[in-house]
């Protein structure tokens, strides 16, 4: 099914990936879509794409930023996210906002690498955060959306992230599925807890 509905989701949402690629492009040097290496399914690592919403080779500004605001680098460090990120463009932020970026991981689930609903897609150093969870985590595909992301997103802390995660593996079904999907279109429309 969920490759079915990516392939749907691509042909259907491909004038607005146009327009997103346009607005990139003309605002902000750089590739259109960034991919990243997540860890997937059985710790196998994956290329995980994005419609690209930082400056390219943004480290510099993130690492002059947290030297010159330390109070946000506990922040990052834990949460593994900041409010006002320096490497966001303009038309980042809005993509962002509406998790529209996260748009070409329908192409992660057309390969299989993602699911539609599934644990938050994260990063090799990330894993340490899950602890004993990590078994919960490894053992799912990740999600273009899931209970983190119906949950509040960024407002949520790490700790909890991780328990809905945990939560959403020990309790899968076909049915919850539907309803984080069917808890996506408001919680994205709302923006709440996007940054």
């Amino acid at each position: 099914m969920d490759v079915f509905v990516a392939l749907f989701g691509l042909v259907l949402l491909s004038p607005l990936f146009m327009l997103i690629a346009c607005a990139i492009k003309l605002t902000s040097p750089g590739p259109v879509l960034f991919g990243h290496t997540r860890i997937g399914y059985a710790g196998q690592p994956f290329r995980c794409w994005k419609f690209r919403s930082m400056v390219v080779d943004g480290q510099d500004l993130l690492d002059r930023y947290l030297a010159e605001h330390p109070d946000e680098h506990h922040t990052w460090v834990t949460e593994r996210k900041l409010k006002n990120d320096p490497r966001v463009t303009r038309i980042g932020g809005v993509l962002r906002t509406y998790s529209v970026d996260e748009l070409p991981q329908l192409l992660n689930v057309l390969v299989g690498s993602m699911s539609l609903v599934g644990p938050r897609p994260v990063v090799r150093d990330e894993l340490s955060l899950y602890s004993d969870a990590v078994q919960f985590y490894l053992s799912a595909h990740p999600g273009i959306t899931g209970l983190w992301q119906v949950s509040g997103r960024s407002d949520v802390g790490y700790d909890k992230r991780v328990e809905l995660d945990k939560s959403y593996v020990q309790n899968w079904s076909l049915f919850l599925d539907c309803v984080i999907l069917v808890r996506t279109i408001p919680a994205v429309i709302a923006a709440r807890g996007s940054y």
